[in-house]
């Protein structure tokens, strides 16, 4: 786990740049981009590459950091991971991770450009003129991220071309060959940070009920949060307080979750800095609730999968503020969890593209629930 908890999104993403340095590194003015490098990267040691880019997220300076084809990993890492974790989200298969990779590569150099040809910005060189987003949706790395891979999904066939044709099909590049230079780099890349994440190549749910689990069929809690009407996303519902006879540490809990609604969702974030500049310092379910605890002096581990096995089970009818309520899924294997505030309202980190929100419990289909007080 150490790999996982320390290694997710303790690198600070560094988006300011010099203009003039911006302007000479993008490589949507591929003429100059292509011509700073002459044939492929081949030869590519995935386990090297793979210690590197561990050493990296597990707090390395990007001085130690050796990596053929990164001039800067400090930046570039973290780069490439927000890309791999926003297609792990989507669940766009690993190649598609791959091409991404290589076009961010060849397009910016995997650094999220605040300049380029004509008005191309970010990591893919992306152009607000011609629909990608707004400016500051495309220096987002989490949005130009799945705006690529929303585009690449409508390719026909995408997936028997050659990383080059498919990154091609959707930049549209005057230098249609030129991504092909970087895909074993990309690829060691892809893999080596794909392994940081928790059950990114998870198998299949079991059927299983995990030990001491109590699944709540038919059961519900005496309030389902309806009494609080719609609630605005990232916003607290009007009325609401945390009930008085709450527990002193779950009630540290739910007041740190709720300084991150209406921060964004992501994939294997650590949930460490929800506001900050970096993706990765975003949350999860899973992190959400584990730092929202730390934050209450009380440890849990990293994803549903283990924290559905701790603390006690207890009964959907005798929800405490600060149980974790899980769901989808099966219950020996939840793919999403939430911390219940009492009064019958939930906050939850849900999914790619929506922040950190309060939900009414009526919405949860419960699978289990644990009480780790």
């Amino acid at each position: 786990m150490k790999g996982i908890a320390a290694g997710i999104g303790v690198v600070v993403l560094s988006p300011l740049l010099l203009a003039g340095t911006a302007m000479m590194m993008a490589s949507s003015s591929e003429a100059s981009t292509t011509a700073s490098f002459s044939g492929c990267l081949t030869g590519i040691d995935t386990g090297e590459v793979t210690k590197e880019v561990t050493k990296l997220l597990d707090g390395a300076s990007g001085k130690d950091v050796h990596i053929q084809g990164l001039d800067l990993p400090a930046e570039q890492i973290p780069n490439a991971q927000a890309i791999v974790a926003t297609g792990i989200s989507l669940n766009v298969p690993k190649k598609g991770q791959i091409i991404a990779i290589a076009t961010a590569m060849q397009e910016s150099r995997l650094r999220n450009l605040n300049s380029g040809d004509r008005d191309s910005l970010g990591l893919f060189q992306q152009r607000p003129s011609q629909g990608w987003g707004t400016a500051q949706q495309i220096r987002d790395p989490v949005y130009a991220s799945e705006r690529f891979y929303k585009a690449l999904l409508k390719v026909d066939g995408w997936q028997q071309m050659k990383v080059t044709q498919a990154a091609q099909a959707v930049q549209k590049s005057g230098y249609p060959d030129a991504y092909a230079q970087w895909e074993d780099l990309a690829t060691a890349l892809q893999k080596a940070i794909a392994a940081t994440f928790p059950n990114a190549d998870k198998d299949e749910p079991t059927k299983a009920k995990a030990k001491d689990a109590e699944s709540s069929s038919g059961c519900a809690p005496d309030k389902d949060g309806t009494s609080f009407g719609r609630i605005p996303e990232g916003s607290v519902p009007k009325g609401y307080k945390i009930p008085k006879d709450a527990d002193p540490k779950a009630r540290k809990a739910i007041e740190w979750a709720m300084h991150q609604l209406g921060t964004m969702y992501q994939w294997g974030g650590s949930c460490t800095d929800a506001h900050g500049p970096d993706p990765m310092g975003r949350c999860d379910c899973s992190s959400l609730m584990q730092q929202a605890y730390a934050h209450a002096d009380v440890n849990l581990t990293r994803t549903t999968y283990t924290q559905v096995n701790g603390g006690k089970a207890v009964s959907a009818k005798h929800l405490k503020p600060g149980d974790l309520i899980f769901s989808r899924g099966t219950a020996a294997r939840p793919e999403h969890v939430g911390m219940y505030m009492g009064e019958g309202l939930v906050i939850e980190a849900p999914r790619t593209s929506k922040p950190v929100r309060i939900t009414p419990i009526k919405d949860w289909d419960i699978l289990a629930v644990r009480r780790v007080l």
